[in-house]
Order: structure tokens, then sequence, then C-alpha cells
């Protein structure tokens, strides 16, 4: 099987943390001996993982930025979730889910895995188009959410979200026009929360698709948040609409 690569403190630490099996060697800047670099490099220790020290110049060739903070791995991909069936029927409990409808940028497709596993989200569901996939740089701003937040690609977004539908899933797609706020909507029960893309929205299909639409108040002169941040906002009301 091919292997990728990850780097930062976070990606690395929590792949060595849940699935260490997967990891075939940690490359580290052999000049950083502080003891976040002592604790990680122990950790791959002791879990058999070949550790090589290298310059900041190989690290940087690796991982394809300097923003590697010292340690980049080679790692096994994990393996992903057949379909979103599969996942839905294993969820006890009500679905929390999060469309993500043209994000593009790797640093917010990262900040909204990071999101979501904080929010106690089941998945993330993207379209194959118009969509970034996981890479380093992906993984790096997940922190390790990339790890544990199941990010599920699908074909055709609108059909998706039909199926859901179907399952009496509630979807809920977010609009700057739309009249509800998010206070408003009953975000209590099965819920899919999607958004577009900042600036664009959602694409035109995707929004008449959604069940009911509805936006964060703007109190200021900006008109909109960064995708992360209002993927934050609406899933922890849904959160405290569930009892926190």
């Amino acid at each position: 099987m091919s292997s990728k690569l990850l780097f930062g403190f976070h990606a690395v630490g929590v792949r060595l943390k849940t699935a260490a099996a997967s990891v075939s060697e940690v490359h580290v800047d052999a000049s950083r001996r502080d003891q976040r670099m002592r604790q990680l490099v122990e950790r791959a220790q002791a879990a058999h993982v070949r550790v090589v020290d290298s310059d900041d110049a190989r690290l940087t060739q690796l991982a394809g930025t300097p923003r590697h903070q010292g340690v980049v791995a080679r790692v096994t991909p994990l393996p992903q979730s057949h379909s979103l069936d599969d996942l839905l029927d294993a969820v006890e409990g009500p679905p929390l889910l999060l469309v993500l409808d043209g994000v593009t940028d790797p640093h917010n497709l990262g900040a909204c895995l990071r999101v979501a596993d904080g929010a106690g989200v089941h998945a993330v569901v993207a379209p194959k188009d118009h969509a970034v996939g996981l890479n380093a740089t992906v993984a790096k701003v997940a922190s390790g959410a990339a790890e544990t937040v199941p990010y599920l690609m699908v074909t055709n977004l609108a059909r998706t979200l039909n199926e859901l539908k179907e399952r009496d899933i509630l979807v809920v797609g977010t609009s700057e026009d739309a009249q509800l706020t998010h206070y408003e909507a009953d975000l209590k029960g099965a819920v899919a929360l999607v958004l577009g893309a900042e600036g664009k929205g959602l694409r035109q299909l995707t929004r008449k698709t959604c069940d009911v639409l509805v936006r964060i108040p703007m109190h200021g002169a900006v008109e909109s948040l960064n995708v992360s941040v209002a993927s934050g906002v609406c899933l922890y009301e849904a959160r405290r609409q569930r009892g926190g």
C-alpha cells in the first residue's frame, strides 16, 4: 500500500497515539531537543517506530513546506468507512453531520475537521469535485482531527443530501439572506448542516435541496464568517440544543 506524509506535532502525535502500527518512520529535527520533541520521540520509540534525525532542509523537502515544526512522519493511509450508509447505520442516537459545499482551501478544511471533532460530528461530507481532499496541510491544520473524523467525498452531493432526507435527517443549509437564524432552527434531532465556501456560499442546486436555510446574525461591518468559524458556530448551537 502506498505511503503518505504527515507533518506537525499534533498530526504526527495523534497518529502515533491512535494507529502507531501505520507509522513506518518519523523524521525529526536533530537540532531540536526540547520537552515537546523528547516526548514525541519517546512515544515513537515506545511504539517501535523508526526515528530518523534530519535537518531543516530535508524536513522541508519531505513536507513540501517549511511549516513542519521539525516533525515529518511516513505513514500508511488508514482505511476509510466504506460508505456514508455504513457509517450512519453504526451511529447511536441522532446523527450530526457537517456537509461542505465547494471548500477548496486545505487550511479551511483542516480547521473545519478540527471544529467537527470538537463538536462530536459523526462525519464530514464533501463532493469529489470542487473540494479539497485530505493532504498533509489539511492534516497539520486539523491537529489530529483528520485521523478521527470520517471525511467522505461523494460523487453527487445533491443526491447524497436527498438520501439523507430519506433517513429523516434534516438538511439545514446556511445563507446570509435566510429569514431564520440558526438559533431559531430546531437542531436537536438528526441534522446535516450544510455550509458553502466563504464568499461563494452554497451552489444553487445544493441550496434548493436543503430542507431549510438559516443565517448567522452578523452585527458588525463584515458580511460573513470564515467557513470554519461558521461551522463552529452552527455545530455548537446544535450541540447546545442537544444538551451540551
